[in-house]
């Protein structure tokens, strides 16, 4: 119900073409009457009062925005307010020193989008590139742990960088990258290979290949606390799919929050220093996980290879593994703050070059198919994803 100078707005009706809204009004001796929705004011009533400043709109435009841009502002909090949180107690102090629950919540909330009723051609091509990913990841850790020292670099062009980073920056792919570059450049079944992809969400695969390669120990105890909200989410999901569509709606109003309170535990210097290794590192995470997960497309799940070019991505929410395993194993904790600047960096670096090298790889794979190098809408129908997968 909103008012709009002299009328009452009582209910919004759409039909194919247009919206209308019932009105109250005085001028009609207080029936309702119906009138078009360009003569009501929005729901927001954003429009009408000169407050749509399209903040969200420019946030999107910076890959990755939406989960760095808080992180940035967070780390500014951190560098010029320390003590904000301890002086402002209560919710504001949650909100920056938040982010075990918040990220609690979001994993929960992830596991509910999951459907375990996708087809087997895209649990096939999702499985493929899941376990490619994480055997790669694995395999990279292997050769990172013998090269780098356990507390990482601590001088030098690279310093700041660890197997925490290596790890956390290469097991997690960008499910919505992923899914919006598909779209264009695969086939529908392609894109909705993102479906598996939540699995990987949270430090969950992390924790294992950290545990699997001696770099850490983790108690059992520990790997289920990881992954029982995860669990509690996709049976609720799979059990009822308005719970799903419920939680699913929460995934990405959820990242701003956890990206503010990640970037409260950064110093801005850290962001500076750790720029060049992470910039390497997102180019790494490119190059070592692209071409085997090319490899797999191809020889194992029968596409071109685009999909996995796709999947050669960070994920965001992978920003927040190394402070959560930090929280877990205290000799990891003081690699935290270089570690997650370094992964930031990496997700915005995969986020600019992947869909660029994903659209190169796709027209050069139609034309030498002899197909038309530019996808047609039958191809790539539009396809509901999990809202922000990943972002």
């Amino acid at each position: 119900m909103q008012k709009q100078g002299k009328r009452l707005i009582l209910h919004v009706r759409k039909t194919e073409h247009r919206s209308y809204c019932e009105c109250y009004s005085p001028r009609t001796g207080g029936q309702s009457r119906t009138i078009p929705d360009s003569a009501a004011v929005p729901i927001t009533g954003l429009a009408s009062y000169g407050g749509d400043m399209k903040l969200k709109k420019a946030i999107d435009r910076v890959p990755g925005g939406l989960m760095l841009i808080p992180l940035l502002l967070g780390a500014c909090v951190h560098s010029f307010a320390p003590g904000a949180g301890k002086y402002f107690g209560s919710f504001t102090n949650g909100l920056i020193t938040g982010t075990v629950p918040i990220l609690a919540v979001w994993f929960f909330c992830m596991g509910a989008t999951i459907d375990i009723r996708a087809t087997s051609t895209v649990l096939r091509k999702s499985g493929t590139l899941l376990v490619t990913k994480m055997l790669v990841a694995w395999l990279a850790t292997i050769v990172a742990s013998h090269l780098i020292p356990v507390e990482g670099i601590q001088t030098g062009l690279f310093a700041g960088l660890s197997v925490l980073a290596i790890t956390t920056s290469m097991d997690m792919t960008n499910g919505g990258l992923y899914a919006a570059v598909m779209q264009q450049c695969g086939t529908k079944e392609e894109a909705g290979a993102f479906v598996l992809m939540s699995i990987e969400s949270g430090p969950l695969v992390s924790m294992i290949i950290l545990g699997a390669t001696g770099v850490a120990f983790f108690e059992p105890r520990l790997f289920v606390g990881a992954v029982l909200p995860f669990l509690i989410g996709f049976a609720l999901g799979n059990l009822d799919s308005a719970l799903r569509e419920l939680f699913g709606r929460c995934v990405v109003p959820l990242i701003p929050f956890f990206g503010f309170a990640l970037g409260n535990g950064i110093d801005l210097n850290v962001i500076v220093k750790s720029g060049f290794p992470g910039v390497l590192l997102g180019l790494a995470v490119i190059v070592i996980t692209g071409i085997p997960l090319i490899i797999a497309d191809r020889l194992i799940a029968g596409g071109n290879g685009a999909a996995g070019l796709a999947a050669s991505s960070t994920a965001g929410a992978a920003v927040a593994n190394p402070s959560i395993i930090g929280e877990m194993i205290p000799r990891f904790k003081p690699m935290v703050p270089a570690a997650t600047a370094m992964v930031a960096t990496a997700c915005l670096v995969t986020a600019i070059l992947v869909p660029i090298l994903t659209a190169m790889w796709s027209r050069r794979a139609r034309l030498k198919a002899g197909l038309s190098g530019v996808q047609n809408e039958e191809e790539s129908a539009p396809l509901t994803q999990p809202l922000g997968a990943h972002e």
